[in-house]
Parts: structure tokens; C-alpha cells; sequence
């Protein structure tokens, strides 16, 4: 492989594919799991990061890096609707009676929107943690 590199700052562009984006970002929301995306050794100046679960330790080395799937979005992006959020909102509203079914259809239409709007917030460029620091990459957003 040519312009393969140990080194995790030989990457120039990261890119991923958007179910992995929000599939990881969802897991950590409603789980609290370790997801990261995941790019593996030799590393090059375009690498694919993929959907992982379970950031352990490595024996080998070099060790393959762990995207926050955080790291890509900018400041703006909507955070993960919670349950009791939706219930809330729902709650407050005058002109509709809170029912569990209500409440159920409208956490998933919440749930839904984020979906579709989260992606609208994914960086050009992300600073990625490296074990020698951070690093600045493009993002390359596939499907």
C-alpha cells in the first residue's frame, strides 16, 4: 500500500458512511455505550471509519484509532430527543391529551427529525485524538 504510515496523522480525509455517523451517535445517546467509528492500520491519507463497538485496548500496534462520532459534528448540531423530553413537550401542549400511544408516535417522530437533521451538521473538517494529540482531518461523508 502506497504512502502507508503507523501513523494515525498520515490521514488527510476520514470519511464514513452517514448510517455509521448516526447509528453511532444514537448508541451512545440511548445506551451509553463505547461506540466510536473506527479506522484500522496501515494508515493512509484517505481512511474509511466504520461503526465499532467496545473502544478496549489494544495489543497490537500500532493500535487501530477511535473516532468520537461527536468529533465530526459542529456546535450546532440537535442533541439525541429523550423520552422524557418528548413527554414534556407533549405534556405542555394545551390542545393535545397525553396518552402513552401519543407519547410513543411522537418520541419516534422526534427521533426520526434528529435523523434527518443530525447529518446536516457533520464538519467539512474534525480534530480527531491521536495518541501523539489532535489531529485535523477532512470528512468525507458517504451514502
Amino acid at each position: 500500500m502506497d504512502g502507508a504510515s503507523d501513523d494515525p496523522r498520515q490521514i488527510r480525509t476520514l470519511a464514513v458512511t452517514a448510517e455509521d455517523v448516526v447509528a453511532a451517535l444514537e448508541a451512545r445517546a440511548q445506551r451509553d455505550q463505547s461506540v466510536v467509528l473506527r479506522a484500522t492500520p496501515p494508515f493512509s491519507g484517505r481512511m474509511r471509519a466504520r461503526l465499532h463497538v467496545g473502544a478496549g485496548e489494544y495489543d497490537e500496534s500500532p493500535a487501530p484509532l477511535h473516532v468520537d462520532p461527536e468529533a465530526l459534528l459542529d456546535d450546532a448540531a440537535p442533541t439525541y430527543p429523550r423520552p422524557g423530553d418528548t413527554e414534556d413537550e407533549l405534556r405542555d401542549d394545551p390542545d393535545v391529551e397525553y396518552t402513552v400511544e401519543r407519547h410513543h408516535d411522537r418520541h419516534e417522530e422526534a427521533v426520526a427529525a434528529w435523523r434527518e437533521t443530525v447529518l446536516d451538521h457533520v464538519r467539512d473538517t474534525a480534530s480527531v485524538e491521536t495518541p501523539q494529540g489532535p489531529h485535523e482531518v477532512g470528512v468525507s461523508l458517504l451514502g
